[in-house]
């Protein structure tokens, strides 16, 4: 079932023995448990010798079929652990045993509840387990409780003894470890231990396959559980419900009242649902009633905003917001009473609801109801610091700490990746643990944690699936200690690099300042082009750690996707700024073939993605405008420019070619590299001139802060070609996202530009800085203005 990367062996022992902390980057020692309640070793028991075996698994005369599983599971990993197979029994094969003594090899595994595991473990309550809660425990006999919570409890009980007591290790979803150890002798620790979170979900494409998530203790919607392995917990809907639940198409022409009034007209586009209208809340409530009826086994359905903004602000949901303090206010009343309507029906269901954006503030006075769980999103904030803790979210700390003061069950959406490139460094594993702790303190009891769901590589997206699926388990397991077992057991000796690489980068991120959103479509804001070359030559080394195992190097390459795409995307950057930071950018012999090589590894692990909801056709353009980027850079050395009054000899200046610019919506047609024999090395960016998005970028790196140069003169070579003799060309500007406004704007008209020639247009000195970015757009005129030309960026220094 599994790949045996390493060899078979005994897994703790090599865990003991190193590891690096990602979060200090000194040394700590790792935990025999993951499980940090109260419990306590046994005596040593003896589970097999040589090979073989007395020990049996006992199961209720009617196991469940979560209890069946959990023997079946035990059974194959002991005798894979082992080599010997012990027998499952029920009850009935077990004669009346009277008087018993403890003796070696004979050890009884209890699996679950039955009237065995009630008469030789009188102490534990079988009735009174909470949801997901296990128990192990050991009697006098030698007897092993591995039991739980009727729902899953018992399954997991199971993998907690083979992972804490056996050794074993699931990585993946088809990477293990598991130890040959034919002489087995086992300390069990007598445990109780209920999970805080009873919803938790990783969302990372390999975490969604069944057997993979229970062995992980997931159990969320998208989780795709068996009842065989303890089921999953089913949503209608999950998120955005609105207009599922109302559909524009079939209401809005007779009932406009139903939906948001935007400056005194009523409209569906882009908006929501008016929340005081009872007419509306009737029919909702009808269809939601009619959706649970249609689904039985689901005990959550969401009556949530769509995902945008726009919410009513007709007379009646202003007054409540205006009063409550919060859109939320209108929210909460809405759902409360569809709550009210569907508890009648079904009490055992949850109405679930957002804190997202415009909601995310409490009210002042209105309360959800007992059935009603509000899921807070995190998507507003900063990933470089905790949530709880710093300057950067502080106001989402405000309005944690106010639902959980209001709301009897807090869900939260939490957001783990970067969702504009899934492929690029994103450091914020130093702040996982702590964020989920706090949600905890905050009294959540669901967390739903949005990775990268769409790759199969990146960022080191095993190892976070793994690290945040156990401190969702247990959020006060050491982290650092889970962090060094994971890089460890998975990528062997290279760990140590590996582990001083993250902290390298997390170092540059938090000394940076950054505001480091789920959105980034580039890392030059935190990671400077020195820094980078620092990582280059650490990660070196963690290869050729582990050139000479195939196994280990793929899964050191899977993991450093994101690095080795980041250094080729700002290879130009790189080598554009060396000379003004006294850097030395190591040379890629063929940026061009490089970056073909890589998009053939990364389509060779089956990944056709790099951002959120990206499918194959997505890919496809974002491949093929990366590799035009690439097609002959630096191999066409570009003219020097021509700007009257400037000597070039004599002046320090930058050229930003096409290729170190950025094109957004290359997908969708907005621009695209052409070669063009009037550009300063024959290439240059096409905007076409039918729409007016800032297409074309360029983010000034960290580096250009380190320059000696504080103030630089900024020239865009542009042209355009057009039928229209004057109007609007194009626009151009540098925009500082910290500040929100553009330090730079400049319409530029179509007789100064137009036809086959280039011509600079003067954007003005700035002190320029890592939140600042040049941008051009077309005009939207295509009847007039066909297409727009970008060939360079000069700065001159001042």
């Amino acid at each position: 079932m599994y790949t045996d990367h390493f060899h078979r062996r005994t897994m703790l022992k090599t865990f003991a023995t190193t590891g690096f902390c990602l979060m200090a980057g000194g040394l700590s020692p790792l935990p025999r448990s993951h499980i940090a309640a109260a419990a306590q070793d046994t005596t040593p028991l003896t589970i097999a010798k040589g090979g073989k075996t007395g020990c049996r698994i006992l199961l209720a005369d009617e196991p469940t079929p979560v209890e069946q599983t959990a023997a079946n599971e035990l059974q194959s990993f002991l005798k894979q652990i082992t080599g010997a197979e012990l027998p499952i029994i029920t009850a009935k094969n077990v004669p009346v045993l009277g008087k018993r003594a403890a003796m070696e090899d004979q050890s009884i595994f209890c699996v679950g509840d039955s009237p065995f595991a009630r008469q030789y473990f009188p102490d534990v309550d079988f009735d009174a387990l909470a949801y997901d809660e296990i128990v192990l425990k050991t009697n006098s006999f030698g007897d092993i409780l591995l039991a739980g919570h009727s729902q899953r409890g018992s399954l997991y009980a199971v993998y907690t003894f083979l992972e804490d007591c056996c050794g074993v290790r699931w990585w993946s979803s088809t990477e293990a470890d598991v130890p040959n150890q034919p002489n087995l002798t086992v300390m069990v620790p007598n445990l109780q231990y209920a999970p805080k979170l009873i919803y938790r979900e990783s969302f990372y494409r390999d975490a969604f396959g069944g057997e993979f998530a229970a062995r992980s203790k997931c159990n969320g919607f998208h989780d795709r559980v068996t009842p065989a392995f303890g089921d999953h917990h089913q949503f209608i809907y999950f998120v955005h419900s609105f207009y599922p639940l109302i559909p524009p198409e079939k209401y809005f022409g007779e009932h406009p009242e139903w939906f948001s009034e935007i400056d005194g007209k009523r409209t569906h586009e882009n908006a929501q649902l008016c929340l005081t209208n009872e007419e509306m809340r009737k029919e909702l409530t009808k269809n939601a009633l009619a959706e649970l009826r249609k689904n039985p086994g689901a005990k959550f359905i969401s009556i949530s905003q769509n995902d945008c903004h726009n919410c009513c602000t007709c007379p009646k949901c202003k007054a409540i917001d205006d009063a409550e303090g919060s859109h939320a206010g209108t929210l909460i009343q809405f759902v409360n009473q569809v709550a009210e309507d569907i508890e009648k029906e079904f009490p055992d269901v949850f109405v679930e609801t957002l804190a997202y954006q415009y909601t995310r503030k409490p009210p002042k006075t209105i309360k959800p109801r007992d059935n009603v769980v509000v899921r807070l999103c995190t998507i507003e904030c900063s990933f470089v610091q905790p949530l709880g803790e710093g300057e950067q979210n502080i106001s989402l700390k405000e309005d944690m700490e106010g639902w959980s003061r209001i709301a009897k069950n807090l869900f939260v959406w939490d957001y783990v990746t970067n969702f504009t490139h899934y492929l690029l460094p994103h450091p914020n594993m130093r702040v996982l643990a702590p964020n989920i702790r706090f949600f905890v303190k905050n009294h959540t009891i669901g967390l739903f944690e949005q990775g990268d769901c769409f790759t199969s590589i990146g960022d080191f997206v095993t190892a976070r699936n793994w690290v945040i699926s156990k401190l969702m388990w247990n959020p006060d397991a050491d982290e650092e200690a889970l962090w060094n077992e994971f890089f460890t057991g998975y990528y062997g000796p290279a760990a140590p690099k590996l582990r001083e690489y993250l902290n390298t980068i997390h170092d540059e991120a938090t000394a940076s300042g950054v505001y480091l959103r789920c959105y980034m479509g580039t890392t030059s804001s935190w990671l400077g082009i020195p820094t980078l070359e620092k990582c280059t030559k650490i990660l070196d080394e963690a290869r050729a750690s582990v050139a000479d195992n195939p196994v280990l190097a793929l899964r050191v390459r899977r993991a450093l996707v994101a690095f080795d795409l980041n250094r080729l995307l700002r290879y130009a950057e790189g080598r554009t700024f060396a000379a003004f930071t006294d850097t030395q950018v190591e040379k890629v012999e063929n940026p061009s073939a490089a970056i073909q090589e890589l998009f053939d590894f990364m389509e060779s692990q089956d990944n056709f993605s790099y951002r959120e909801s990206s499918g194959r056709e997505v890919w496809d353009g974002y491949k093929t405008s990366t590799l035009r980027m690439f097609d002959g850079m630096f191999e066409n050395p570009a003219k020097q420019p021509k700007i009257e009054g400037v000597d070039f000899n004599t002046v320090s200046w930058i050229d930003i070619q096409d290729y170190a610019m950025d094109i957004a919506g290359a997908e969708r047609g907005w621009g695209s590299r052409v070669d063009d024999s009037a550009a300063s090395d024959g290439r240059a960016i096409r905007m076409p001139g039918d729409h007016f998005e800032w297409a074309t970028s360029f983010n000034f790196p960290k580096s250009i802060e380190s320059a000696p140069e504080k103030k630089w003169h900024l020239w865009a070579s542009v042209r355009c070609e057009a039928t229209a003799n004057d109007g609007k060309a194009m626009e151009l500007g540098v925009y500082d996202s910290e500040q929100k406004k553009n330090e730079a704007y400049r319409v530029v008209n179509v007789p100064e530009i137009n036809g086959l020639e280039y011509h600079m247009v003067d954007l003005g000195v700035h002190s320029l800085n890592a939140t600042m970015y040049f941008w051009c757009a077309p005009p939207k005129r295509p009847n007039e203005v066909q297409a727009v030309y970008i060939d360079r960026l000069i700065l001159i220094a001042e």
